[in-house]
């Protein structure tokens, strides 16, 4: 069976990529390869997937129609310069690098036809949340092929590339900001009596079925708020204190710096 996809660098999320690719039956582990420089790294994702490792980008890159390339944004110069990696036309690259934008793409692999993608931390789960952007070369059908590759561990939503950086914010960085939410709620109940492990399940468990019921309601967020405070109850008096504490406000601006750091990084 010939080779679909390789992936270049074999860090976490690369691994989250290939473990739903694999799971989600869009290849099997004989049309997946990924390289890596470390020997230890091979071994261990060859062993835990299945798939072929290699230690040169090169050797995915003549093998591969589909290119992921997922390494540290530090790294992407060398990759092109030093080491010669050529991906040649017909051959789609898709970049999970922080800040490579689709022009410095272009720069190094002209050619090639080119989607930018800012995934997320929850991607590991299969539950990740992403936006992508494709370079006019692409046509329907290679977007179609993938979106099926990205929506394997979650999410994925075509955006332009201009709203990349609201991704970012919204998506790629919200979840640090989500587990802060999960931990400050552990917290009290750990004060009120809860045991650690069940605080957190309990506040973990609460922010999944929330988003399930945003995602799966299509109801606003501010009704099903509204569906859960009782006139005169406990939640109402919650909700009372975050809004006199500026929890709207916090949550807004944490995204909104991150959007400008991103925008700041994407002009570096």
């Amino acid at each position: 069976m010939s080779v679909q996809i390789g992936f270049i660098g074999a860090g976490k999320m690369a691994e989250a990529l290939i473990g739903g690719l694999v799971s989600k039956n869009v290849f099997s582990k004989d049309e997946i390869i990924a390289c890596a420089p470390s020997q230890l790294t091979r071994d261990r994702v060859e062993s835990i997937y299945g798939i072929k490792m290699y230690e040169k980008a090169t050797d995915v890159v003549s093998k591969a129609d589909i290119i992921v390339l997922a390494v540290k944004p530090k790294n992407v110069q060398d990759l092109f310069e030093k080491e010669k990696v050529t991906i040649g036309k017909g051959k789609i690259l898709i970049s999970i690098v922080a800040g490579l934008t689709l022009t410095k793409m272009n720069y190094y692999v002209p050619d090639a036809k080119k989607v930018r993608v800012m995934p997320n931390h929850c991607c590991m789960v299969l539950e990740g949340a992403m936006g992508y952007t494709c370079d006019p070369s692409m046509e329907s059908t290679d977007i179609k092929r993938v979106n099926e590759i990205l929506s394997s561990v979650g999410l994925a939503v075509e955006v332009p590339e201009s709203q990349m950086d609201a991704v970012t914010g919204i998506a790629g960085s919200s979840p640090a900001f989500l587990y802060m939410v999960i931990d400050a709620m552990a917290e009290a109940g750990v004060l009120n009596g809860l045991s650690r492990d069940q605080a957190v399940e309990l506040a973990a468990q609460s922010m999944l079925g929330s988003a399930k019921m945003v995602l799966e309601t299509k109801k606003h967020p501010e009704q099903l708020r509204d569906e859960v405070c009782s006139p005169g109850g406990t939640t109402i008096v919650g909700v009372k204190i975050l809004e006199d504490l500026g929890l709207r406000s916090a949550i807004a601006s944490a995204v909104d710096g991150t959007i400008a750091k991103s925008r700041e990084m994407s002009q570096e």
